[in-house]
């Protein structure tokens, strides 16, 4: 039997079907979305609960002429099925291929990016208010999470959606979980909507009163959904968001399609902020899955029928996340004072091993980044040791918290950013490419960056001890296989580590973090090539080392930076400043990093070598750098240019003989007319 899925390009063609099949597109979905993810990995067990949602919101609204604004994004794959990326749903989160989360450049269907939490309220506002504007009549919803409403924007936009009064609907759609097992008041307020037993049983004794009413009962069924507010706001703390403006419907079941369709139907044109609260489950239709909601979120490649993740027979090495979060839990042992915060990300930190060990002082806030971090320096002004441990780009939301209220009070608190650098398949939201360029700015702060796992452990002690906020960025996946040193010892402040330092050499690396290695074997492939490369493990990228600084960035020699990083204000960056405050002119500078561009998704390997952050590409853009930029003598000269395609005229030639074998007039001629030519070529 051909699937009705295969026929469904644009939601016009999913509203052309009878609402009788649109339980068999449901499963069309699910199989789909279970079958690709189990060959790629993806977001998953939020996007098999929202399919029967997903359908009745295109089905009943007018798509695309309607705006639906989806919150964070990562559930959008059923959406995706159905306006017209189903041929290329194949390619999701992979380099060249279509985005996991929602994309403007994408398709008109996605309305607003987004990839981190609580946006969609005041973003479907902000749309609202421009339809009124232009005396447009098209209708605006508005997808949410119970998760992402535990962060504070989503409050921001619930308080203006009140006041204003704009025709918009709001879905929340509720499965108890945003990446983790939700905490939080909030979460404990929508399950005593959803729980409270007084209301259920207060309900079906009602309905059995009304059926028994000789004569009247028939009729005062008619009248039940009023009576079932009542009864709602007589005995369940329902009324949060009522008393902020809107109408509240529900919670429904969001698997039943006949009852959304219904309820969407009858109220989709309703004049005013309206919630409507349906009850899903995370990994619906797939057991391993529902059994294992954490899990569900975000997987690799599975197996099918057990669930089990497909993994390698070659061992590997420890993740650095729990390389964070053993070195933790060993310096918690030893001190009472240290205590851990993650913002909705127990098991993505790391810290739900640390609470394990030490229940009572792990706190998660939910997706709540702004108060994890003021939380933090709240402990730190009583002596306490919080680490703030949070991804690199989920920090982000909280930099005015790290400026205001850690800072400039000069407060110990640790960052541990995880994810620092190249993210890999959830692409330029998910990133931690910015953290070295906008920590480093804050006067007090401590910037660190390992070039290993083994350094890492280190680096955790040494944040501790610092005395002054301390960030510690490391990337996302294995370490790379070094020895473990039996002991953790502190690292002085703001020195690095000299990797190489060959004889001749003819320029310098100054690398930070997981670049470092790459950058040692990028210097043994140049010596090859008799190129002798120094390299430099920075490890901090504030404060920097001044001493090693001053040793290799000399007048006139070749310094090559290299980082997993924006290079608009980032290590780079840093080196050239701390050169130029320092007095030292006439360095030669390459930086390698992130140009000023937005990192798209892919595989981390995949991406990294687009960015020549691997050895190989280091080594190029090493090879390509040096001889433009350190020669002496016209033999050498000769030399570069017979290597790039010595396409320079005999005259010209005469003529650089003719000024002599001084440096400065064959720099002079190199950087004039002649250096697009030679360098072309």
């Amino acid at each position: 039997m051909a699937r009705l899925l295969d026929s469904i390009d644009t939601p016009r063609d999913l509203r052309k079907l009878d609402r009788k099949q649109l339980p068999q597109v449901a499963q069309e979905i699910r199989d789909t979305v279970i079958d690709t993810v189990s060959r790629i990995g993806g977001h998953f067990g939020g996007n098999l609960g929202i399919v029967e949602l997903t359908l009745a919101l295109h089905y009943i609204f007018d798509t695309p002429r309607d705006q639906i604004v989806f919150d964070t994004g990562h559930q959008t794959y059923p959406h995706k099925l159905i306006t017209g990326r189903r041929e290329r749903f194949g390619t999701i989160r992979m380099h060249n291929g279509i985005s996991g989360f929602c994309k403007r450049e994408e398709s008109e269907y996605d309305v607003f990016n987004a990839g981190h939490a609580s946006t969609s309220i005041s973003a479907a506002l902000g749309v609202a208010k421009a339809r009124d504007f232009r005396k447009e009549d098209y209708r605006v919803v508005a997808v949410i999470g119970d998760g992402a409403l535990s962060g504070g924007l989503a409050f921001e936009g619930l308080n203006q959606a009140g006041h204003l009064k704009s025709r918009m609907v709001i879905v929340l759609n509720d499965n108890d979980m945003s990446i983790s097992t939700n905490v939080g008041a909030i979460s404990g307020y929508l399950n005593q909507i959803i729980k409270g037993k007084r209301y259920v049983q207060l309900k079906d004794l009602t309905k059995g009163i009304i059926d028994r009413i000789p004569l009247i009962g028939g009729k005062l069924h008619e009248t039940a959904s009023e009576l079932e507010e009542i009864f709602k706001h007589m005995v369940v703390p329902g009324t949060l968001f009522e008393e902020l403006g809107f109408k509240y419907l529900g919670p429904y079941d969001g698997h039943d399609l006949e009852t959304l369709l219904r309820v969407f139907e009858e109220n989709k044109d309703y004049n005013g902020p309206l919630l409507v609260h349906v009850l899903t489950k995370k990994g619906k239709g797939y057991a391993p899955a529902e059994n294992k909601p954490i899990w569900s979120h975000g997987v690799n490649p599975f197996d099918i029928v057990t669930g089990e993740v497909k993994k390698s027979d070659k061992p590997s090495p420890p993740t650095y996340t729990a390389v964070f979060a053993d070195a933790l839990t060993e310096l918690a042992k030893n001190d009472p004072k240290i205590v851990a915060v993650t913002a909705a990300m127990p098991e993505g930190t790391g810290l739900d091993k640390f609470a394990k060990t030490f229940p009572d002082r792990m706190f998660d806030v939910g997706i709540a980044e702004e108060h994890a971090v003021t939380f933090c320096g709240g402990m730190a002004t009583q002596g306490m040791k919080p680490v703030a441990a949070i991804y690199s780009t989920f920090l982000q939301r909280a930099f005015d918290q790290v400026f205001h209220d850690v800072a400039i009070m000069d407060l110990p608190v640790v960052f541990a950013l995880d994810r620092g650098g190249i993210a890999g398949a959830d692409g330029p939201t998910h990133h931690g490419i910015y953290d070295m360029a906008y920590l480093r700015i804050f006067p007090n702060m401590v910037c660190m960056a390992p070039k290993d796992e083994n350094e890492l452990r280190h680096m955790v002690k040494t944040a501790f001890e610092t005395g002054h906020p301390t960030s510690l960025r490391y990337p996302r996946g294995n370490g790379i296989g070094v020895q473990m040193d039996a002991e953790l010892t502190s690292l002085p402040i703001g020195k690095g580590e000299v990797m190489r330092d060959p004889e001749n050499r003819r320029a310098t690396i100054f690398a930070i973090g997981n670049e470092v290695w790459p950058a040692v074997e990028a210097a043994e492939i140049l010596a090859k090539e008799e190129i002798n490369v120094a390299v430099v493990n920075a490890r901090f990228i504030k404060p920097l080392d001044d001493e090693l600084i001053k040793k290799y960035c000399q007048p006139n020699s070749s310094v090559i930076t290299v980082e997993e990083g924006s290079l608009a204000g980032g290590f780079g960056s840093a080196i050239m400043e701390r050169c130029q405050e320092l007095g030292i002119e006439d360095v030669h500078v390459h930086r390698i990093g992130i140009p000023d561009e937005y990192v798209h998704h892919g595989a981390q390997d995949v991406l990294r070598a687009q960015y020549d952050l691997h050895a190989e590409g280091i080594a190029r853009r090493v090879r390509e750098f040096v001889p433009v930029q350190r020669y002496g003598t016209v033999g050498e000269l000769v030399d570069m240019l017979v290597e790039l395609g010595n396409q320079i005229p005999e005259e010209d030639l005469k003529r650089m003989h003719a000024k002599g074998k001084d440096s400065d007039h064959i720099d002079e001629f190199v950087y004039g007319k002649k250096r697009k030519q030679t360098v072309a070529k």
